[in-house]
């Protein structure tokens, strides 16, 4: 028989699953992760009457494989706009285009990424599937979580170590060194990834009293009175 078991845990760690998973991915699609220092782009108007140029100051930001910076891409209207997009034309590119440090992010963050992803769709399955192989599927999912919160540490620690190369000396400056960004400043991205991969632990440790109360007496009593759809508090 087929049973639906939801408790104020297991929901709140099924919740929590699939925000992680959704914080992790914002963080590493944002190019916000580094801010460069302030500079100022020329608004320049070209038409038949008038000829005008103007100023606009902005600070350009970069991420890990995107960055973002502003354009006039309209001589015949004098404003500028936001043109975020990826600076990566290819992967095996030169270190001082693509940093190293930063392809190995990516390739973290994938890893990282699958299985918080796998663990997301085993939280939803949880309110319907008790096991997977014989294991508690909370059990399961909390693992695998935890082994995705390994891979966003490494890469959150990796990723400063590309801030040696040209392009971040370029953005922040001529002293920017591996853990040394010197006039740049860390973007709402960076630590967005470092709180997604706290919960990330928590949630993996979360998964145990979620488990828990789906044990309890009152679901077994409730089991046996022959309800499907059974709801705890």
């Amino acid at each position: 028989m087929c049973y639906v078991i939801v408790t104020c845990r297991s929901l709140g760690w099924t919740l929590l699953s699939v925000t992680v998973t959704l914080a992790t991915v914002a963080a590493v699609t944002s190019p916000h992760w580094l801010i460069g220092t302030p500079r100022e782009t020329t608004i320049q108007l070209i038409n038949s009457s008038e000829n005008y140029m103007d100023s606009e100051t902005f600070r350009p930001t970069v991420g890990i494989f995107n960055r973002c910076t502003k354009l006039q891409l309209n001589f015949q209207i004098a404003k500028v706009r936001d043109n975020c997009a990826t600076f990566v034309v290819a992967f095996m590119a030169e270190d001082d285009y693509f940093p190293h440090a930063w392809k190995a992010c990516v390739i973290l963050f994938a890893i990282a990424g699958t299985f918080l992803l796998f663990a997301m769709l085993c939280s939803v399955m949880s309110l319907f599937v008790r096991s997977i192989c014989g294991k508690s599927i909370f059990n399961v999912a909390g693992f695998i979580q935890s082994i995705g919160g390994l891979f966003s540490v490494i890469g959150l620690v990796v990723y400063p170590v590309g801030w040696g190369t040209k392009r971040v000396r370029d953005l922040c400056g001529e002293y920017a060194d591996p853990y040394v960004i010197d006039s740049c400043s860390i973007g709402w991205s960076y630590y967005l990834g470092i709180a997604a991969t706290v919960l990330v632990f928590i949630t993996a440790v979360l998964s145990v009293p979620a488990d828990r109360s789906t044990t309890s007496r009152k679901v077994e009593e409730e089991m046996l009175e022959g309800k499907n759809l059974i709801c705890v508090l």
